[in-house]
């Protein structure tokens, strides 16, 4: 099996140190290893987990939803984008156990369709929060009731930004010698600081709209199923927090080992490695707790609501009944004539 421990994107970490020196004076073969068995079992889950989800999102909103309204659109391409940066993840998988032999092209493609997922998921869940504080603080205004040309133009834009952003992936990505991998430390630090940009815009979104609705929640004049809808923010901010917090975290601290450095010799090379390995653990582990959100997405965003709980049920139903009848048709008793070879049922 082979490991890889390569050049920064969102799913490889970086090393700055020269390849073969590092052998020598900087042991990491534990936290390759780490990384090599953890991933490839985490991502996996995940895939599985989020293909099921997002596509059910997707089936009960096209049968029992009216895809014109602004809300259900938000959704629907919430889920999409889900499912975009889900199809990068085996590739992931594949990369962790393997190294990546899949050439310069499959990297940049790869790369671009994840990067476009995340974006647009990040933007998607900026509006839908935003949407939602609209509805709770000005239920009558026009943005609630949007339908029809509004919600297409909204989606357009949205994808067109995510892939505007996204774009200079097929400039600085690069998939050779095993590593797929960004081109330089200049773009390194690109991707790095666009993701915190987009997790810091987030994060005040977050917080300030849902302050405010959960200060119009407590008002005594609210209704009274404040208490569940109350649980259920709390739970949307403690995920997006916990996901994506830590991630964005260790990766602005590891941003610093792409700026120009004085060389060093052995000895101190061997020092900061040893206490460089700590973070290098929770960028593995806080990038399984940031790559599992568009999992959750569904559950939280969906699933929760009582509406599409009905809606699930009553599809799920209907898929039972159609198997009793399907059941009941292949359970007839077939008897065959001995003698004859026909068949006839009763």
């Amino acid at each position: 099996m082979a490991t890889t421990d390569s050049a920064y994107d969102l799913t490889t970490d970086y090393y700055t140190y020269d390849d073969d020196y590092e052998d020598e004076v900087c042991n990491i073969s534990s936290i390759v290893q780490f990384a090599a068995t953890l991933t490839p079992v985490v991502l996996s889950i995940v895939v599985i987990l989020s293909l099921f989800g997002n596509i059910l999102v997707i089936v009960i909103l096209a049968k029992y939803e009216n895809l014109k309204s602004l809300t259900n659109t938000l959704i629907l391409n919430l889920a999409i984008s889900d499912l975009f940066f889900t199809a990068g993840l085996p590739f992931w998988v594949y990369y962790h156990m393997y190294g990546w032999t899949l050439g310069q092209l499959a990297c940049q493609i790869v790369n671009f369709f994840f990067y476009v997922g995340f974006y647009s998921s990040g933007i998607l869940l900026i509006l839908m929060t935003a949407h939602r504080y609209v509805a709770v603080m000005n239920p009558l205004s026009d943005i609630v009731s949007t339908t029809g040309s509004y919600s297409v133009i909204a989606c357009v834009i949205i994808w067109a930004v995510s892939i505007l952003i996204a774009s200079p992936t097929f400039a600085f990505t690069k998939g050779d010698q095993n590593h797929c991998v960004c081109e330089n430390s200049f773009w390194c630090l690109w991707g790095i600081y666009q993701q915190n940009a987009l997790f810091i815009v987030s994060s005040v979104v977050f917080i300030f709209c849902y302050s405010q609705i959960i200060c119009r929640l407590l008002r005594p004049t609210a209704r009274r199923r404040k208490s569940k809808t109350l649980k259920l923010i709390f739970a949307l901010m403690v995920v997006f927090f916990v996901g994506w917090g830590p991630f964005n975290i260790v990766i602005f601290l590891k941003s610093f080992n792409y700026w120009p450095k004085t060389s060093v010799d052995s000895k101190n090379l061997s020092e900061n490695c040893e206490s460089s390995k700590p973070l290098k653990y929770a960028f593995y582990i806080s990038r399984l707790l940031a790559f599992s959100h568009c999992c959750l997405n569904p559950v939280f965003y969906v699933f929760v609501g009582v509406k599409f709980k009905n809606h699930l049920k009553k599809m799920l139903k209907g898929w039972g009944q159609s198997n009793n009848g399907l059941r009941n048709r292949h359970s007839r008793l077939t008897i065959t004539s001995i003698t004859s070879g026909e068949e006839f049922s009763i």
